[in-house]
């Protein structure tokens, strides 16, 4: 059975723990019609007949006794059907014969055994008497059997068998019976001869007629050998190359195979974490630039092996997928890993081999497309053609060795796990001056459009480069190409070159002009009490030196007064007092609060941990304007919009009448409104700057959990949690322009995290009321009014992108925009988000 490889939940925001390489579930897709390790019972006499071919051959119990050929025992198997067997989990058993209790002596199995090939097990000896096996057998065990009369099963298990006749031992799982001498009261049929200290018994031309005694005669002497391909007995390369293995298509056409003596290189090996094993390359390749010739091979253990061994590797085929809570191999968008579950010991042919030449990925190496274009269609479906799209390409090489020179990272250094078990994990491009950002990065411009130069590359323990984005890795960086669920295909490093820091500085904001609001948005990350005074630090320097000490700041994730713990508890009272405490401390005003706290587990995020949005405002600058009893709950009543004298006057009639008011202040926009179901809803606050209103609205839209894998198997993707974010956009442009019905000249400033892209429906529809065309905005999203190189607010897995958004209605004027760079593009970062400010002129 395949040791357990632990799956991690899907997300956006990566998880603290170690993940691909850290964990693994058993999860592999087999060909259809693979050999199944049954149990088959003939009609007729119990008998144990072998689905799988393989049979005991030969048994010999006098080994050490006097007068034995033979110092030791042993048990000999073969293979009589056309496919070779693993024989991981498998046993051979022992029991006197004449008794009624459990078997008592078990032998685990290890390794494989090859169609017409034959498998040692040496046991004990009973004495000194004798000559030693004459070939290395496969397993060695510790059973003492007896010379002239016994009970030997084959069994596909290695828990003891409990039973004393034929047909119970079948049915517990005996895959062959031979009991021997006389007195055996187990056999099928009738027991085998009986033999002696220089005989054995063994089988007739490896027949298996279900008669121990038609099918086993006295050999004179034993006859021990051994066939089999994974390790001892000289063995050679079997059928099956590694090209074979992996084939032209992201499914090796080989899955669930047992293979035997497939040869290699180990190239790399993985010692760490519950993933282990090593990779193996064939350093003669075949001339078809679809088929890798690279291979993972898994063992679950620190792997035997030493770079630069030649191998042969026997084991199952299996595509391995990282599987979420609920997921099958059918429902999952990752795609999968082909690897070898490597059984028995591989025999070492030779050690201190050259290594394959790495593949050189330089600027034109990898296709412009990152994934192709099938209708949401699988890509596993399709034949691997590395000229059409990055993941083509990487697939194509899976598990060979690469290199990269002098590559400019794009996505800062992230340390999961810890010890040993611990992976840096960066991003690089292979393509430098693809979709640049003006700091380094590589920028996410449409729908669909993956930089395809972006690449990941994991590092392990004390070789963490903890780089930033824009520094570079130089020289040669070389590693096997992998694939992890959060990243895409991956360069699992094994050998580095320098590192040159290129000291990316944090952005800091301009101070507004005189007569200037000054209005920023933050996600400060699940915020709680409990988090180190070193992260309530940095934030606060954050907003007093790089964000200039906003009038209004609306901060996002803000935990309540025990973070995590699942209790009842929804105030946020302590959070917001250090935050405010810590702005001070770094020279900042003293901000006041204004929020509406959850109802307990209703708004998603953190389980217990009750984020929500918060308004910090310095009464220096601007005052809050309070509606509303203190007899409302704000939590599930919704604000409204009042008009000027009761009415609906527009233009800009309301303006001058005092223009439109809320019902409550600060409120929340329909919060029963299902749109808004296990995800946080936009809070609404009325704010006087000299003299004049100003309305800001502060969002954290439903996030993207559930989408389907950017770098998987389904392209396009399809992203489930997008309807939601539309649904939630369509009931805040209303809202929006209720306010602009009572006065078309209303100053609305629209904030927050939302989840989605500037060019994304969600966003169209908050602009517009549309998802898609042109219909006349009422809000501009600053985000599009920066060059397109400076239009990012977050860096996931390696990709600049637009999550953070501040929008304004027309009549704010003298707009300075800034988005402040201090966080996502830094491995030493307190939060995942940039914050952004805005100047505007009321």
């Amino acid at each position: 059975m395949t040791p357990s490889r632990t799956p991690m939940p899907p997300g956006r925001r990566r998880p603290a723990v170690p993940r691909s390489r850290a964990g693994r579930a058993a999860t592999v897709l087999a060909a259809a019609g693979a050999t199944a390790l049954g149990v088959a019972v003939a009609a007729g006499p119990a008998a144990a007949t072998s689905s799988t071919g393989v049979v005991i051959n030969e048994v010999y119990g006098g080994g050490g006794n006097s007068g034995a050929v033979l110092t030791n025992d042993f048990i000999e198997l073969y293979n009589s059907g056309t496919t070779a067997v693993n024989l991981a989990g498998w046993s051979v058993q022992y029991k006197s014969a004449t008794s009624t209790a459990a078997f008592s002596g078990v032998t685990s199995l290890t390794g494989s055994i090859a169609p017409g090939k034959t498998f040692l097990i040496q046991e004990a000896s009973g004495g000194s008497t004798g000559a030693a096996l004459p070939v290395t057998p496969d397993v060695t065990g510790s059973v003492n059997l007896s010379a002239t009369a016994g009970v030997v099963a084959l069994v596909n298990g290695t828990t003891a068998l409990n039973c004393s006749t034929d047909a119970a031992c079948v049915a517990a799982g005996a895959q062959d019976l031979v009991g021997f001498g006389s007195t055996a009261n187990i056999s099928e049929t009738a027991p085998a001869p009986a033999p002696s200290n220089t005989t054995s018994i063994t089988r007739t031309s490896g027949a298996d007629t279900d008669s121990n005694s038609a099918d086993f005669t006295v050999a004179n002497p034993p006859t021990p050998t051994t066939g089999t391909t994974t390790g001892g007995g000289g063995a050679t390369p079997g059928p099956l190359r590694i090209h074979d293995i992996q084939g032209d298509s992201f499914v090796s056409p080989h899955a669930g195979d047992t293979v035997t003596n497939v040869p290699g290189i180990v190239t790399a090996t993985r010692t760490y974490g519950s993933s282990k094993g090593y990779w193996i390359q064939d350093p003669t390749p075949d001339d078809d630039p679809a088929t890798s010739e690279g291979i993972f091979v898994y063992t679950g253990s620190t792997p035997t092996v030493a770079v630069g061994d030649s191998v042969l590797v026997s084991g199952k085929v299996a595509d391995y997928y990282q599987l979420a809570s609920g997921e099958s191999t059918s429902s999952t968008s990752q795609l999968s890993v082909t690897e070898i579950d490597q059984a028995g010991t591989p025999a070492v042919v030779s050690s201190g081999n050259p290594l394959p030449a790495p593949i050189v990925l330089t600027p034109t190496t990898v296709p412009d497309t990152y994934a192709p274009d099938l209708g949401g269609g699988n890509i596993e479906n399709t034949p691997i053609d590395p000229a059409r799209s990055a993941l083509d390409y990487y697939e194509s090489i899976e598990g060979m060795l690469v290199e990269i020179d002098n590559a400019r990272v794009v996505g800062p250094s992230a340390v999961f796990g810890s010890g040993s078990s611990a992976d840096a994990e960066q991003y690089i491009t292979t393509k430098p001056g693809q979709d640049a950002t003006y700091r380094g990065g590589t920028e996410l411009l449409g729908e669909n459009q993956t930089p395809s130069g972006r690449l990941e590359l994991v590092t392990s323990g004390a070789a963490n480069p903890d780089v930033n984005v824009g520094d570079v890795l130089k020289g040669a960086w070389t590693g096997t190409i992998d694939y992890s669920e959060f990243g895409g295909y991956t360069i699992a490093d094994s050998t580095q070159g320098t590192v040159q820091h290129n000291n990316l500085a944090p952005v800091v904001a301009t101070a507004p002009a005189k007569g200037q609001l000054s209005v920023a948005t933050y996600n400060v990350e699940n915020l709680a009490p409990t988090d180190p005074d070193s992260k309530f630090a940095a934030l606060g320097k954050g907003v007093v030196t790089n964000l200039a000490s906003p009038d209004i700041v609306a901060v996002e994730e803000i935990q309540d007064n025990d973070g995590a713990s699942d209790d009842g508890v929804v105030d946020a009272t302590q959070t917001l007092t250090k935050l405010t405490q810590a702005i001070t401390a770094a020279g900042g005003p003293s901000y006041q609060w204004q929020g509406i706290n959850p109802v307990n587990d209703q708004d998603g995020g953190q389980p217990g941990g009750n984020i929500r949005t918060v308004f910090l405002y310095n009464p220096k600058a601007v005052s809050f304007v309070s509606a509303g009893g203190s007899n409302v709950n704000r939590s599930t009543t919704g604000t409204e919009v009042k008009a000027p004298l009761g009415g609906i006057l527009g233009g800009g009639v309301g303006g001058l009448l005092g223009g439109p008011s809320l019902t409550l202040s600060p409120g929340r926009i329909d919060p029963t409104n299902p749109v808004w179901n296990s995800s946080r809803k936009p809070l609404v606050g009325e704010f006087k700057f000299n003299g004049k209103k100003v309305f800001v609205i502060a969002n954290h839209f439903d996030a993207k959990l559930g989408d389907q894998n950017a770098d998987g198997r389904f392209q396009y993707p399809a992203q489930s949690s997008a309807t939601q974010r539309a649904g939630q956009a369509l009931v805040e442009h209303n809202f929006v322009q209720e306010l602009l019905n009572a006065d078309n000249n209303a100053d609305v400033v629209v904030v927050g995290d939302l989840n989605d892209y500037q060019f994304s429906p969600a966003l169209n529809v908050l602009k517009t009321g549309k998802a898609a065309g042109t219909a006349k905005p009422i809000l501009t999203d600053l985000i599009t009014t920066l060059p397109t190189d400076q239009q990012y607010t977050y860096d996931y897995d390696g990709i600049s992108e637009v999550l953070d958004h501040i929008l304004v209605t027309k009549h704010l004027s003298k707009v300075n925009y800034q988005v402040v760079h201090v966080n996502s593009e830094y491995a030493d970062q307190v939060s995942d988000h940039d914050p952004q400010v805005v100047d505007v002129t009321p």
